[in-house]
Formats: structure tokens, C-alpha cells, sequence
């Protein structure tokens, strides 16, 4: 598998975590809540890789918000890791985070609850059997978490389909008699849910359905060094996987970081103000430029990537939401990058020309 989950990813530590986890466990839970919070934020003393870089007080909330009736709802700009968070705690809490529905305009109630065989439908009529349960029902059943991810880019009215299972804790199956007709949620039963901060008003949710979760969000990384570890251990991860043996400069990183962060707040770190990109400049995209950099060096040259190589990866990155972003791109480049101490830096300003356009 290209990105198993988490808990085959960390199946060693949270076998470790639940051996030696002597702390109560909210009904239902794989792990307590200072298990998972270890888990999710890491434990060097015991071996305990640390995975979401973060604030541990969002951790610590979002664990109790689960432990309690109400959902929980990761919002924040794109990349700032609301879906890895969100796979994270339904590990630790479930030990499985598959339970997913990815909402789009597109998503039916019938991919959120349930569906039917039509084949036994049509021959034996509604029944057990012919019931195809969608990750709601199963979550409700088995007593998981369930993730929706993008729930504002559904249409309301399919949103509103959780009301019940998250006030009541029950989904309801007319087509069927009987206790069957009615599925009540068992302890451990959850939802997370994400929503990007650029989607609002999109698909706003109603009131009632905000009223039935705790909001938290989910901020990107405020300091650069943090930043830049994070992005060289991932982007390194990705090299590894696709076959890469020369590990990236880390000069040539903390210059594409440091791009990053100045165009996605409008400012350099001498705090002079400048154009701030539309595009997302998040630290996933960071990754994912990092990421192609090295690919870029290694199989058109065979070595790690360079600072050129960011200019041309940033291109794809910079002009997705406005034609004006590479204008953009390419004054900071002019202007910002110009001067700059260090070969990185000067390789990038001498590069500028090969931006498209």
C-alpha cells in the first residue's frame, strides 16, 4: 500500500500503548485519553513516535470532546492537517480509522448511512441481508469513530442526516420492521468532522447540526524551525518511498519553507510587508513541492534537488486560484529573494527566469 493507516502504519505502538495503559478508559475506547494524547503527540521515553505537530491543549480537548455526546469538528485552513489529525484520534480511540465519508456535492445519504443489495432487495425484499451498511451504520454498530471529511462541501440537507444519530444516537431504518428498524449507537461511537475555513458558505451547516459538536481549530505551525523539521522528515519519508537515496539539502528546504511561510502570511521575516498569495501555501503543499524537488533531481540528474528546482516545483503551487499568484511568485522572487545571505538564497533569485509567462 502506497499510505496504509495509522493504526497499520503504528500497529507496534499502539499494541505497547494498550499493554501497558493501567488508566480508565472512557466505555467503548481502545485506549484512555493520556494513552491516545501519548499517541497522537508522542512519548521519546518510551519510544512513542510523536505525529501531529500542534498545540497538546487541541489534543487534550478534542479527545474529551469525543469522550463526550457531542462530535468534534477540526476546522481550519487547507493543509493544516485537520484529515491526519482526524485519522489519528479515530486510531487511538478505535483502533480504526477507515470508518470515512468523503463529502463532496456529489455525496448521497445512501453513502453516509446505508444501501441495499438490489438483488437480494428485489428477490427476498428488505432484510438484514440485503442491508449494505455505509460507515455511519457500522460506526453506530460496532462502537467506532466515524471521520467526515469536507462535511461543508455536502448539501445541507444530506449533513443534516446526522442530527439523530448524534442527539438521539440512533439511525433509523424504515424499510425494515422490528428491532430491526431501529440501530443504537453502542459506547465508543463517535464523529469527527473537518471543514476547511475557505469553504464557509459553501454548504453552511445549519444550526442545529453545529449545535451537536464542539468546534476546534486547527492553526498552521507558528514557528519555522518546527516547520522546517517537519517538512524535512516528511518530504525525507516520500523520497525513501519513491526510491530516492540522496536525502534533500536542508539549506534548499529552509529556503522553500521560508518562501512558503512569507507568501501565505504577506509578510518576510524582517517584517516588511509584501504580496500575499490566494493559492494555499500550507505546510502539506511545502511536503509536497519538497517532495517533488528531490524526485526532480534525482531521476533528471541524480542528486538531490536545488534551489532551481523549487522555482520550477513552486510554479504548479503558486498559479492554481489566480493568474495573478505567479505575478506574484515572481516579484517576490525579484525582490525578496534578492540579497539574501546564503547560496540557497541566490541560487533561487538566480533561477527567477524560469517561472513560465
Amino acid at each position: 500500500m502506497q499510505r496504509p493507516p495509522a493504526e497499520v502504519r503504528y500497529a507496534d505502538e499502539l499494541r505497547r500503548l494498550r499493554d501497558t495503559d493501567s488508566d480508565p478508559r472512557p466505555p467503548g475506547w481502545a485506549l484512555s485519553l493520556r494513552a491516545a494524547r501519548r499517541f497522537i503527540i508522542g512519548d521519546e521515553r518510551h519510544g512513542i513516535s510523536r505525529k501531529f505537530v500542534g498545540d497538546p491543549s487541541l489534543i487534550d480537548r478534542a479527545l474529551v470532546s469525543l469522550a463526550t455526546s457531542r462530535g468534534l469538528m477540526l476546522v481550519g485552513e487547507p493543509g493544516t492537517a485537520k484529515s491526519l489529525l482526524s485519522e489519528l484520534l479515530a486510531a487511538a480511540v478505535s483502533g480504526d480509522s477507515t470508518l470515512t465519508i468523503q463529502g463532496g456535492a456529489a455525496t448521497t445519504e445512501d453513502q453516509i448511512k446505508y444501501s441495499w443489495n438490489y438483488a437480494m432487495l428485489v428477490a427476498d425484499g428488505p432484510s438484514t441481508r440485503s442491508l449494505v451498511p455505509a460507515p455511519l451504520l457500522r460506526g453506530m454498530a460496532e462502537g467506532k469513530v466515524v471521520r467526515f471529511e469536507e462535511i461543508t462541501r455536502c448539501p445541507l440537507e444530506v449533513q443534516d442526516c446526522l442530527l439523530s444519530p448524534l442527539s438521539d444516537r440512533v439511525l433509523a431504518v424504515p424499510e425494515l420492521t422490528g428491532p430491526d428498524a431501529m440501530v443504537f449507537a453502542t459506547e465508543g461511537f463517535n464523529i469527527i468532522a473537518t471543514a476547511n475555513t475557505r469553504d464557509r458558505g459553501v454548504n453552511e451547516m445549519s444550526s442545529a447540526l453545529k449545535r451537536r459538536f464542539n468546534f476546534e481549530t486547527v492553526f498552521p505551525i507558528a514557528d519555522l524551525a518546527t516547520e522546517l523539521s517537519l517538512v524535512e522528515a516528511e518530504a525525507s519519508a516520500l523520497l525513501r518511498r519513491s526510491g530516492v537515496t540522496a536525502a534533500p539539502h536542508r539549506d534548499v528546504l529552509e529556503v522553500l519553507v521560508t518562501t512558503f511561510r512569507e507568501l501565505r502570511v504577506g509578510q518576510t521575516a524582517r517584517g516588511d510587508s509584501m504580496d500575499k498569495l490566494t493559492s494555499v501555501m500550507s505546510t502539506a503543499e511545502a511536503v509536497s513541492v519538497a517532495h517533488a524537488v528531490g524526485l526532480r533531481g534525482w531521476f533528471l540528474r541524480g542528486e538531490a534537488g536545488t534551489a532551481e528546482d523549487v522555482v520550477s516545483c513552486l510554479a504548479g503551487t503558486a498559479a492554481k486560484d489566480s493568474t495573478e499568484d505567479l505575478a506574484k511568485l515572481r516579484r517576490y522572487l525579484e525582490q525578496q529573494a534578492r540579497g539574501r545571505k546564503g547560496a540557497a538564497w541566490k541560487a533561487l533569485y538566480d533561477a527567477r527566469h524560469v517561472l513560465p509567462g
